[in-house]
């Protein structure tokens, strides 16, 4: 597998707030009603909203549920890759989804990454293995009904030092 790279406009979004602008511009999200309310300074928490609208609501008037998954795809991958640095390579490589009950209104997801669970990954990793990690999120209303349940296995290793 080779080094991991980032493009380099995405890597002009250091910060966190922007990337947060950079990804509520980007089509994928802007056209779907997916919308980042905050990404926290260190990467460490960040909060997704998907509105309820004509829009992104399926046959039967309820969330995409496609958008329901949308709107958790990246988040781990990018907490995980921000807050290790960049000696790691992180990807996605599984990911699983629940739905517990109809999204009939705007719903929230919310990310939490601990320094304990960074701790776990780097001493997993610190002789090269691979680390395969699951990561869980609830998907939830304003009232806190669960909406649906999403899990992402993430793929950690050192960076390996080039050859030659």
């Amino acid at each position: 597998m080779s080094a991991q790279r980032v493009g380099r406009l995405k890597a002009l979004a250091g910060s966190p707030r922007a990337l947060r602008h950079g990804m509520n511009a980007w089509p994928p999200f802007a056209f779907t009603g997916i919308r980042i309310l905050e990404i926290s300074p260190g990467f460490r928490r960040v909060r997704v909203r998907l509105r309820r609208s004509p829009l992104t609501s399926n046959y039967v008037g309820t969330l995409f549920g496609g958008s329901i998954f949308a709107m958790t795809d990246p988040f781990w991958m990018l907490m995980v890759l921000r807050s290790l640095g960049p000696g790691y390579v992180v990807w996605d490589r599984a990911a699983e989804v629940e739905f517990v009950s109809p999204g009939r209104s705007t719903v929230t997801a919310t990310f939490e990454l601990t320094d304990e669970v960074l701790t776990e990954i780097r001493d997993a990793a610190a002789d090269g293995s691979k680390v395969l990690r699951w990561f869980g999120t609830e998907v939830v209303t304003d009232d806190g009904t669960v909406v649906a349940r999403v899990r992402k296995q993430l793929y950690v290793r050192l960076r390996r030092a080039p050859a030659g």
